[in-house]
């Protein structure tokens, strides 16, 4: 009923908001892309995007839309794989940024190794700085972080704001410096989050330093200060500051997979487990549990 090139489509447009990055990340036109949508929303009869010049979002038939459309392309790629006798095999050495811990990455990885019995996965899990020099030291065959603005290498996951969080009950006094909870250097967040406030002028200290997404939101939900951090992977018992609390905007923030330079069966896994990402990428975007 559902053809998967049409549901392949839809699933990259709605993990990027982006007609154009959906095109781009499929070797695609445009026009191709908005027709793969369009005979998709006349097969099930419901609108699954709004669109206007500025923005996509997806409708609650789109929300709905988006686990059938992921378990209909993993049969059929299960399917494919056993009729023609594919195997994956070999090491593959994987990192995931802090961010994704409190999703449903575990999830996703599950589904691989049941998947590809026979690859040897090792998992990394570190700040998106660190994660990129690993990779290009040779440590890692393939990276999911976050991307800096002047890196263009990365095949695009999903776009989201950057936004200030902290405990509901936090309050910030303007005459006083913003009290920031921070990851380390080279941390892509901290780097952000400072140079918004000094390009506006406005003072800062930082009040904690944790390499573990954990320490910092315990730090966050004591009420010691505030931290930037992705809009759609707000931790639970942590709130987005109003527009009242006077911060600076922070942007957007990519998130992206990065290939390593190994080739042979390494290169054949990390492709296996890059399409397993992109199909299930918007369970990257919910909470676990």
């Amino acid at each position: 009923m559902y053809d998967p090139t049409q549901l392949r489509t839809f699933l990259a447009v709605a993990q990027t908001l982006s007609f154009t990055q959906a095109a781009r990340r499929l070797g695609l036109r445009q026009s191709t892309v908005s027709q793969h949508v369009r005979r998709l929303e006349e097969a099930t009869g419901r609108q699954l995007f709004t669109r206007d010049t500025h923005s996509v979002e997806l409708t609650e038939d789109g929300e709905a839309m988006l686990g059938f459309a992921r378990r209909i392309l993993q049969v059929h790629e299960q399917a494919a794989a056993f009729f023609t006798g594919t195997r994956v095999r070999g090491r593959l050495r994987f990192g995931a940024s802090e961010d994704f811990v409190l999703t449903r990455l575990p999830e996703i990885l599950e589904g691989f190794r049941y998947d590809h019995p026979e690859v040897d996965l090792e998992l990394t899990v570190e700040l998106s700085g660190t994660l990129h020099e690993q990779l290009a030291a040779g440590k890692l065959d393939l990276v999911l972080a976050k991307r800096r603005p002047e890196d263009p290498r990365g095949e695009l996951v999903w776009r989201d704001d950057l936004v200030w969080i902290g405990a509901e009950r936090l309050r910030l006094d303007a005459e006083r410096p913003v009290p920031l909870i921070v990851y380390p250097p080279p941390g892509i967040t901290r780097a952000r989050a400072l140079q918004a406030l000094e390009r506006e002028g406005r003072g800062w200290r930082i009040v904690c330093t944790s390499g573990s997404l954990n320490g910092l939101i315990a730090a966050a939900r004591a009420g010691l200060g505030v931290m930037a951090h992705s809009r759609r992977l707000i931790p639970p018992g942590l709130f987005r500051l109003p527009d009242r609390a006077g911060l600076p905007e922070l942007g957007r923030i990519d998130f992206v997979l990065v290939h390593g330079r190994r080739r042979g069966a390494a290169e054949e896994a990390a492709n296996a487990l890059a399409a397993a990402i992109l199909a299930g990428g918007e369970r990257l975007r919910r909470q676990g549990g």
